[in-house]
């Protein structure tokens, strides 16, 4: 057996090699300046925790080195039992460095906000989003028009999003700009985020919702202000029109959706798709009362 597992493990750290060559590090290679800002957080914390998990797993393999049984020249102390210098550091450090993380992430909350706007110049462009079973409905209120899987946007401008589900829990995130945060039914959250430069960025939900999950994703486009006035013209030629009716038919579970344009959008159907939800619980509960009291009084 042990001559087998000799054999097979450097065959499985290749393959690990190989899997991990295949990894896409996109949260460090941020394009906004909130993706920046959460990759710095991101590796400011993991340095700081470095310093306690390094030293413990070089010291583990020194300890084992200097006490092996063939060293007659360690010191042996068999009623050794404790050491105030060694308490110091073995509890001194780590409480250090919990206080400064605790420091860097009660700050880093507040200035990392999703619902806060970011102090960028300029009006927002608003978007809001609508997550489906299995595709994303984007509608943009300020210029009447949506679209689905696809996310166009003029880079340097600050994106405010309105987001919200039409069924299961999903969340929003694209990696590279930074943030993620949940579209739930009959709740609206919010994120802010802006892209420093032109680009195509992977959108994607971070939260499992079933079969089709694995395909709900989309392309975040950052543009100039001229190709992003010339895509606006372009989805406004589509002959196609988001009604509420048509968002519900929309809205039926499909896969891989290919990206759709609406040249007109209902007005208020970010709040439609809302309040759809809103007191199913109260009617339900008051229909299922109705219906005892009607059979009590038949009986």
């Amino acid at each position: 057996m042990n001559i087998c597992w000799k054999r097979i493990r450097p065959a499985l750290a290749a393959l690990a090699c190989v899997g991990l060559a295949g990894c896409n590090w996109v949260l460090l290679d941020s394009k906004g300046d909130v993706g920046i800002a959460q990759r710095d957080l991101i590796i400011i914390c993991v340095a700081l925790m470095m310093i306690v998990v390094i030293p413990a797993i070089v010291l583990t393999f020194v300890f084992a080195w200097k006490y092996r049984a063939g060293n007659t020249k360690a010191k042996y102390i068999p009623e050794w039992a404790h050491s105030n210098k060694v308490e110091i550091v073995v509890w001194g450090v780590p409480l250090i460095i919990v206080a400064i993380l605790a420091v860097i992430v009660w700050k880093s909350t507040h200035e990392l906000d999703p619902y806060k706007p970011l102090d960028i110049p300029g009006e927002p462009l608003h978007v809001e989003v609508i997550a489906t079973d299995w595709k994303w409905v984007f509608v943009y209120p300020d210029l009447g028009i949506a679209t689905v899987n696809q996310l166009n946007f003029p880079a340097g401008q600050q994106l405010a999003f309105d987001i919200t589900s039409n069924s299961t829990m999903n969340t929003f995130f694209i990696p590279q700009l930074g943030g993620q945060i949940y579209a739930m039914a009959g709740m609206r959250t919010q994120l802010h985020l802006v892209a420093n430069e032109p680009g195509k960025f992977d959108g994607m939900s971070g939260n499992y919702s079933g079969h089709g999950f694995s395909n709900m994703k989309f392309i975040a486009t950052a543009m100039t202000n001229e190709q992003f006035d010339t895509w606006v013209a372009e989805v406004r030629s589509s002959p196609e029109q988001l009604s509420f009716d048509e968002f519900k038919r929309l809205a039926v579970p499909t896969r891989k959706e290919p990206v759709r344009h609406f040249a007109t959008v209902e007005p208020l159907l970010f709040k439609k798709v809302i309040d759809q939800f809103i007191g199913v619980g109260e009617n339900t509960a008051a229909t299922s009362g109705h219906n005892v009291e009607t059979k009590a009084s038949q009986e």
